[in-house]
Parts: structure tokens; sequence; C-alpha cells
């Protein structure tokens, strides 16, 4: 938090209100803003219970966030294979570990702030170190919740990119989410992904019918000849919207979906950025330091590949609370916000 952010927090706001009714937005939702798309509700849940339908292997636990991440869903299915560890993410991911060498293929769960800053050598030791199949798949990543910096997981990616045999994964919708499940599962190391959750949009097979989630490979989703923009998570859901916006202006805009953070799909980003002489852009739901842009920052550098390039991320700064729109418009990642800062740069 800025000097700047600690005095705002003391302003007076005028209370939002529409037909004489007070307005009120939790910041914490289950759902981000997704203006026109259909929505799926809990899609990690069903994928994993039909998936553990298939395989004995799979197992869920969670520290005491069953109904925050979704694995609601897997306890009541399947209440013999799930585990309530209580606020006890060490203890979470240590069990995991355990279960692991047993031969199970544990899904352990709970927010993001608390596997990367709570649980990280635990992870580090107890399962990256090992190489073993443990999945953590973690809700509320970056700018997910307006509770502030102690549930924003602004620099999970940065903190996670640099521990060896960790694969990480950032899914935009619910069709990534529901067919990352069983790729993950059949993956035979670690998984760090960050995860949407309760009503989450299904964004991709909208603009591009026959997408298929591919674990450590971009998709283009949309072509476009004056601006490559390649992203994750719901960023690529924000600029896809936002290509359609600049569409009006006459501006072409790409998207090239990178759901797959590490390892990364560097011949299809180089392939694309080598493309055309277009502005590239990378959109990211992370603090802009240690995340997408950086990696395909270091990647385009060091193949020699040197496009115009920019980054939309979160600044390097712990974020302010309070609703979701209003926080996604303060730090440049709103469907406007994006439109603009692109049509700025060219």
């Amino acid at each position: 938090m800025t000097l700047a952010s600690m005095a705002r927090k003391y302003e007076p706001r005028p209370v939002p209100r529409k037909d004489g009714q007070r307005l009120t937005t939790s910041a914490m939702i289950a759902s981000l803003a997704a203006e026109g798309y259909d929505t799926v509700a809990a899609p990690f849940g069903h994928a994993l219970v039909d998936l553990a339908r298939r395989d004995d292997r799979i197992l869920g636990l969670t520290a005491d966030l069953a109904k925050y991440t979704d694995l609601h869903v897997f306890a009541e299915a399947l209440p013999d294979r799930f585990y309530q560890m209580g606020m006890a993410e060490q203890l979470l991911m240590s069990a995991a570990a355990g279960l692991a060498r047993e031969g199970f293929i544990p899904f352990a769960t709970t927010y993001a702030v608390f596997a990367s800053r709570r649980a990280y050598d635990f992870i580090a030791m107890a399962i990256a170190e090992e190489n073993l199949p443990v999945k953590i798949v973690c809700a509320l990543p970056g700018l997910t919740t307006g509770y502030g910096p102690s549930h924003q997981a602004t620099e999970d990616l940065a903190i996670f990119r640099g521990l060896p045999n960790m694969t990480i994964v950032d899914p935009c919708d619910a069709v990534d989410i529901a067919q990352m499940v069983p790729a993950i599962a059949a993956h035979p190391g670690p998984v760090y992904s960050r995860l949407l959750r309760g009503k989450v949009p299904s964004v991709l097979t909208r603009h591009r019918p026959d997408y298929r989630f591919q674990l450590g490979k971009a998709q283009r989703i949309r072509d476009g000849k004056d601006v490559l923009v390649i992203s994750s998570g719901f960023m690529t859901m924000r600029a896809l919207d936002a290509a359609e916006l600049l569409a009006k202006d006459g501006i072409d805009v790409a998207v090239l979906h990178t759901p797959t953070i590490k390892p990364l799909d560097t011949e299809t980003i180089l392939a694309e950025a080598r493309a055309g002489g277009r502005l590239v852009v990378t959109a990211e739901n992370h603090t802009v330091v240690g995340g997408l842009g950086e990696a395909v920052a270091g990647t385009l550098l060091r193949a020699g590949v040197t496009p115009s390039f920019r980054m939309i991320g979160l600044p390097d700064e712990f974020l302010e609370a309070g609703a979701l729109p209003t926080l996604h418009d303060m730090y440049g990642i709103s469907v406007a916000k994006v439109a603009e800062q692109i049509r700025g740069w060219l």
C-alpha cells in the first residue's frame, strides 16, 4: 500500500445508488464480471468428481476451505476420499506429500496466498524436491478479491516459477478448468494451478469453438494484424473483450492464450512474436515482477526477437481493498483500461 492509497483509505466516498436504492458489492466474490458469457457452476469440483470416479488414486484435501475452492462438490460425492486438514496449510501439503508417496494423486486446495506464502517451504521440501504428483489448486489468485494484501496473491506465479520441478497453470475460464483437471492429474510431477471458483464464465469456446486445453501449450484464440496480446488467466477474457472494443476503432488485435506459465510454450510465443511486425503486449492478473510478462520478455530477448513490447499487469506494491470493479479499473486490468492502454501505445 502506498502513501497515497493510505490517504485515500480515509477519504469519504459516495454511496452508489440506482433508482434510489443503495447498491452493494461484496469484496470477496465467487465470480468475475463476465458480461455476455454463460457461466458454469463449480467446474473444478465437478471435473474432479468425474475423474475420481474413473481413477481410485484421486483424493481431495483442503485447509478448511472446501466451500471456497469448490472442493465441497467432491466432499459430498466422495466423502471417503476427502480430507479436511483444518487451518494448517503446512500440514495440508505434508499430508498430500505422504499420500503421493503411497501411490495416490492428491489434489490439495486452499487460497493462493496461503500456499505461496505460508506453506512454501513445505511444498519445496516435501513435494517439489521429491517430484511428487501433488496437485495444488488455489482460489483467489491475483486481484480476484477485494480483501486487501492478506488475501490478494499478486506474486504467487513469481514465487513458484523459481521452484524446480513445479508446473504452473493459470486457467482462463470454466473450459480450461474442467479440461485441465485430467491433464494435470496425468502429469507425473507436482502442479500449482490458480483457480476461479463459483459461477465461472465459459469464454474460450465462444471465440474458438474447437479450443481444447493442452498442458504446456499456448493457443491463438483470435487473430489480428496490429497487436498481439499474450495473456493468461482471466486476462485472456479481458483481452478478447478489449479486442472487440478496439475493432470498432479499426485496431486489429490477436490474442494468444498461455494457460501454462511453466514450462512456457516458447516455440509458439516466438513464432507469433515474429509474425507481422505487431506490437506485443502481455496481460496478466499478477504483479509485473516475475510473472508471465517477464517470462515472455526473457524468451524474446534470448532468441533475439525484439518487437515493440509492453506489459499489462499489477503494480509492484500492496494493493488496496475494495469492490473488484473499482480495483480492476484502478490497477488497469478492466476491459476498458486494457483497451485504453493498447490504444495509447499505438
